[in-house]
């Protein structure tokens, strides 16, 4: 357990594997779910008060009588997808956490709502000529290699009708970490594992054409160690319209967040909308 340590607290090559199941770990997935659920806390999903004026903002900008058919990637349990929906939108979620598409199922089944949700990963999704809106919240796009972004807005761009929206939002770099190391003890146990555990927190900046960022967790318990990789990239509102408009979308607009704030210079995230 030493050696396999050891081999941890170096910096890992780009894009290393986690070596721990993140989505559908059993305790992990079921704090995950817990975070989306707290009205008051911009964990998982945003406050929920966010939530409600994001929907309304983008119930403007696309009007469900004029752009009635909405998908959502990454769902997650839904708390967007609700709303769309009695917004007056006719939405598809998609999401890659069975626990969250299961509670999300079970929402839509108590509200007698005709959502559809879907367990994917949104990287296989095939759509053609289906949507009036795509949307891709809370900096989702941003924690893809470019590799995997272009894979995507090529699937995002084939699923939208002509005239149809892409609303995203990603991180600008003011939320770019240094690099660190912390470690904590967790004797009743925490969010990353059940049993007791210590935690070794490092933040990695990379080279590379991208700007990479790496935020790792080391969990070591009694009987295991697991390695969880979260990759960021961050955007300025030049980057992130080099990188989508080519794909043929013929019209944009940037704002400060996801419910239609002015952007600023000083703002942590950009929204981008884009018209196919």
């Amino acid at each position: 357990m030493i050696r396999q340590l050891s081999g941890f607290l170096e910096k890992p090559q780009l894009y290393a594997s986690s070596t721990g199941e993140f989505w559908n770990d059993a305790h992990i997935s079921k704090g995950m779910l817990a975070a989306h659920l707290n009205p008051q806390e911009d964990a998982a999903t945003r406050k929920h008060e966010f939530l409600d004026r994001s929907v309304h903002w983008i119930s403007k900008i696309a009007p469900p009588a004029q752009y009635k058919s909405l998908l959502d990637l990454g769902c997650g349990p839904g708390l967007y997808a609700q709303r769309f929906h009695a917004a007056g939108y006719c939405v598809t979620g998609v999401d890659f956490s069975r626990r969250s598409i299961a509670y999300a199922k079970e929402q839509a089944i108590q509200q007698n709502s005709t959502i559809e949700y879907h367990y994917q990963n949104y990287l296989t999704i095939d759509y053609k000529n289906q949507f009036d809106v795509v949307t891709l919240i809370y900096c989702d796009y941003a924690v893809l290699p470019k590799a995997d972004r272009l894979l995507l807005l090529n699937k995002i761009y084939k699923a939208l009708r002509q005239n149809g929206k892409f609303i995203v939002d990603v991180f600008t770099p003011k939320m770019r970490k240094k690099e660190s190391r912390t470690w904590q003890c967790h004797e009743e146990g925490g969010f990353w594992c059940e049993k007791p555990h210590i935690c070794l927190e490092s933040v990695y900046q990379y080279d590379d054409e991208d700007a990479t960022e790496l935020r790792q967790c080391v969990v070591v318990a009694d009987e295991s160690i697991k390695c969880y990789n979260i990759w960021a990239h961050f955007f300025t509102k030049e980057k992130l319209l080099s990188e989508i408009q080519p794909v043929g979308f013929n019209s944009f607009e940037f704002y400060g967040d996801v419910a239609g704030k002015p952007l600023s210079d000083n703002d942590e995230t950009i929204c981008g909308v884009f018209t196919k």
